[in-house]
Formats: C-alpha cells, structure tokens, sequence
C-alpha cells in the first residue's frame, strides 16, 4: 500500500475543532512514516469532488477529520473503490466514530490507531445504509425526530448538542402521530400511527441517543425503531432512556429487522446521518460490506 494518504478535513467541525485535530491526527500520521495530504473545499461539492480526485489518483487511505457530516461526505467517495476509510472524531454528534469504535475528540490517539491498522494491513468492511445513490453509516431519522431536525437547522443561534434538545421541546408543542406505512424486504408491510421511525445501520443519532441499540454494523441488516403513537407525556418520560438504549423495552416502541425497508407519510424529511435526504417516500437499503475501514 502506498504510504501517501488523505485528511479530508472540516474545518468548521466542532465549532473550529477540525482545523486542530487535523494537525494532531496529520503529526501522528507522519510519526508513523505517512506522507499525509490535506483535502478540503469551498463548499460540500468542492469538498467531495476533491476528495473523489483524490481516491481515483490512488490515495492510500481517506481519513475524515471532522463529524458526522464529514463522514458521510467520505463515504461517498470511497465506497466501492476498496480504498480505505478512517475516521478522526472531531464534530458535534461522532455517531458513526462510536458505532466504529474509534475515540471521540481524541485525535492524536484516533491517528495514532488508523496508522498502526494501515501499518499492519487491519481492516475490516462494514454495511452501510443506501438510499438511491446517497449512502449512510449510522441511522435515517424520520418523523417526529427528523422534525426537529428541520426545526435545530431553522434556529439562528448554534448551540451544539443542546440545539436538539431545545428544539424537542419547542417541536412537542405542535407534533400529533403519523400515519406511516412501511413495507420490509419489498414484502411485509406495515400501516401504523408513529411518533418517529428511525433505520439504523449503527446504534445512535444525535450525539449518543442509542436509538437503535442492537444495531450492528456487519449483519446485513438494518434495525428499525419504530415509536408509536403516544403523548407528549410519555414520550418525554421515554425520553432520556434513549441515551442507555433501553426505550426499546417499552410498550410503545417496536424493532424490526430487515435488509431495506420503505418509509411512507406526507410531509416528514428524512435525515441520514444528520445530513438532509429528502421528502418521504424514501427507500433505504442496507448493502453488506460496502466499504472498508480501518480503526480499531
């Protein structure tokens, strides 16, 4: 393998974070005996772009430095080229870096990891979630979390992680039970009143909130939580267990398994990895082994 390889930074992520821990992560990296180059862009298509260049040049490696919007942009260009992905967790959620495994705000050490697995030959390939040409890693949020979703990015004042939960609050006020319908595996479907339903391909949306726990990376399969219909009391009593992932005890929530599934109901946005997808209907489908990752 080549020992040229590729930060593709955000240096914007984490409030001014990726700038600092691309430096950590690019010293460790050269410690190592890697000649580290630096992608960035003027905007999400330059960035891509210059990152797509860079993997068809035959870059060693595509390290995202950043979050998880950082990620999912990588991810787009390497996925079915067989170059491999790393991970350098320097934004607000780090969903799919804790679904990997790798260290969260830690970047010297995170280099230091992707290193000695590009060092060694360690890799590992790893689903991902697709919807029409645009891929995933961690979870696509529909419903009552996909709206405050919509409501966080309205919001004229960044307040990282405290963003969701300010607009939680506020989007209660207004939110009543969807009529979904969903169709698994292009057979079994399902017509249910919902509060949210969320495909996971990892665990966790939002910074932590472990809302599809039993999710695993490498089984083929999406988990889908679906909430059902419920009040606004319940729902904020089901709140906070989502963060140790055991809301899935509740009555009112229900998981199912399947490879893809359909998501339909008038006037919701899915979210994937916290990036904006688009209007429902959306088909997602979970492709084993997409891309390779090296890490832990």
């Amino acid at each position: 393998m080549t020992s040229e390889i590729t930060l593709f930074v955000n240096p914007a992520a984490g409030g001014g974070r990726g700038v600092r821990a691309a430096r950590s992560a690019a010293s460790a990296l050269r410690d190592a005996g890697f000649h580290v180059g630096t992608v960035t862009g003027d905007g999400p298509e330059d960035a891509l772009s210059r990152a797509r260049t860079a993997v068809e040049e035959g870059t060693g490696a595509l390290i995202a430095v950043g979050g998880d919007g950082t990620a999912n942009l990588a991810l787009q260009a390497v996925v079915g080229t067989g170059t491999p992905f790393g991970l350098v967790a320097a934004g607000t959620g780090n969903d799919f870096a804790r679904a990997l495994g790798m260290p969260l705000r830690e970047p010297a050490t995170a280099g230091r990891m992707i290193a000695d697995a590009l060092r060694s030959g360690r890799s590992r390939d790893v689903d991902l979630g697709r919807i029409g040409d645009r891929w995933f890693g961690a979870v696509l949020a529909s419903g009552f979390d996909s709206r405050v979703n919509d409501r966080g990015n309205r919001m004229r004042v960044p307040l990282g992680r405290f963003t969701y939960d300010l607009a939680m609050v506020a989007e209660l006020a207004a939110f009543r039970p969807l009529p979904y319908r969903i169709a698994l595996d292009g057979g079994d479907v399902r017509e249910v009143e919902a509060t949210l339903v969320a495909v996971g391909n990892g665990p966790s949306y939002g910074g932590g909130m472990r809302i599809c726990p039993g999710a695993d990376l490498t089984d083929g399969l999406f988990d889908i939580t679906v909430v059902g219909a419920c009040s606004r009391a319940t729902l904020l009593r089901v709140f906070p267990r989502v963060y140790r992932g055991t809301h899935v005890g509740h009555p009112a929530v229900t998981v199912l398994r399947a490879a893809s599934v359909e998501l339909a109901v008038a006037d919701v946005t899915g979210y994937a990895d916290g990036e904006l997808v688009g209007p429902l209907p959306l088909t997602a489908h979970c492709v084993p082994g997409a891309v390779r990752v090296v890490g832990p």
